[in-house]
């Protein structure tokens, strides 16, 4: 348990996801990346020692040390749209070892909407790569995202529970297929290139082999980017009405934070499925008041690859050891941390006694070589930490006693002890 300026803290993750929040609800919590960046700084002018934040469109999770798990729902709260009370009815806060435990649930897809959605580790990656950018993780937050990341490695390549392609983008594409006929000919929409939008229009490609299809986005070259790629067509934001009453299908993956399309821009009677792959919600429900228009949320798509993840439940298992296996080693780590302050501490005292004693004894020493005598010395200091570490990392219940005693004996300054 760190400690910064004598006070405690603990880690904790806390946050919202698919298992109790709505879509809506979600919307409420979810951060853009300047919400995000201005939670961080927010927490770094508050002192907190080390915290890490991801916003997807299945949860909103802070992951990091606080004194009291309220510090960090205060943050989220004064970064998003969500109330305290809200978080109080739909939200989890866990603490040190179940904290630790979720976050590799997490990182491995075996907490997520679509089971072993392995795309949700690269956004750990990036979520605990930006708190480091800015000096907001520390050596304990650090060695634990490894650990994860060694594990959803471990997970990918020893088991099968990433079979079979269930990804938001891909259970679109499956509920196009599955629910439109003819779907290779139909004419295709797709608003918004970020990432989901890209990975949607590349298992588009794959998988329909349909080459009609249109992008816009509000940034053009970034739609144009991915068109060059594929062959595919683009069209300014500006044509957006006009796309919308000349397609058979429309995917919106736009990542705003309100919705994008309504039903004011919807001017034709032809049939039109809408997919809204976006949390908030980019698709103003009011088009369902239109009787052309069939709406799905990916709340409903995730529920479609139920044959690919009955196969994947078999390899739970499997993975749940693997995780097992590093959170035992990460826990080996984690317990000589505990006494890695004493014995830093331990060496500074007793290199303060080694330089009083060469600083009494240099004058009264004939030939006296303080260079022979410094190595000498601290020789001796190592062989003597060395020995008490060994001791320590022995100690399998009385650690904590032994490192009182140490404190005692030596008189150790707790003011010397670093925090994590």
């Amino acid at each position: 348990m760190p400690q910064v300026s004598g006070k405690s803290y603990k880690f904790y993750a806390i946050g919202i996801s698919y298992r109790k929040a709505d879509a809506e609800m979600r919307g409420s919590f979810a951060l853009s990346d300047t919400g995000i960046s201005n939670l961080l700084e927010q927490a770094k002018a508050e002192k907190i020692p080390s915290l890490a934040v991801i916003s997807t469109c299945n949860r909103t999770e802070l992951y990091g040390f606080a004194q009291d798990p309220d510090d960090l729902i205060q943050l989220l709260c004064a970064h998003s749209h969500g109330t305290m009370e809200e978080f109080e009815n739909i939200a989890y806060i866990h603490e040190e070892d179940a904290a630790i435990k979720h976050l590799f649930m997490v990182g491995t897809g075996l907490d997520s909407q679509i089971l072993g959605d392995f795309e949700i580790i690269g956004q750990l990656k990036l979520a605990f790569k930006k708190s480091k950018k800015i000096g907001l993780l520390n050596a304990y937050m650090e060695r634990l995202i490894n650990a994860v990341i060694q594990s959803s490695k471990r997970i990918k390549t020893e088991t099968q529970l990433s079979s079979g392609a269930t990804s938001v983008s891909f259970a679109s594409v499956q509920y196009i297929l599955n629910e439109v006929e003819n779907a290779q000919e139909k004419k295709i929409l797709l608003f918004g290139t970020g990432k989901i939008g890209r990975n949607t229009c590349e298992n588009l490609i794959k998988h329909t082999q349909n080459k009609q299809i249109t992008l816009i986005n509000r940034t053009k070259d970034r739609a144009e980017r991915i068109a060059g790629k594929f062959d595919l067509v683009v069209r300014d934001y500006a044509e957006l009405e006009e796309e919308i009453a000349g397609t058979d299908i429309m995917i919106v993956a736009t990542g705003a934070q309100n919705p994008t399309v309504s039903k004011n821009l919807i001017v034709t009677n032809r049939p039109l499925l809408l997919l809204d792959l976006s949390i908030p919600r980019n698709v103003d429900p009011d088009v369902s008041e239109l009787e052309n228009v069939t709406l799905i949320h990916l709340d409903e798509l995730s529920q479609i690859t139920e044959s690919t993840l009955e196969n994947r439940e078999h390899f739970i298992p499997q993975a749940q050891e693997i995780i097992s296996q590093i959170i035992a080693e990460f826990d080996t780590w984690r317990e000589s941390r505990k006494f890695a302050p004493t014995m830093f501490a331990l060496k500074n005292k007793l290199s303060i006694l080694k330089d009083a004693e060469i600083k009494s004894n240099r004058t009264k020493i004939n030939n006296f070589n303080q260079e022979q005598a410094d190595v000498l010395a601290d020789r001796i200091i190592q062989k003597i930490a060395g020995h008490f570490a060994n001791h320590l990392r022995d100690e399998d219940e009385n650690t904590q006693q032994a490192i009182e005693l140490l404190n005692k004996v030596f008189k150790l300054d707790a003011q010397t002890i670093p925090h994590e």
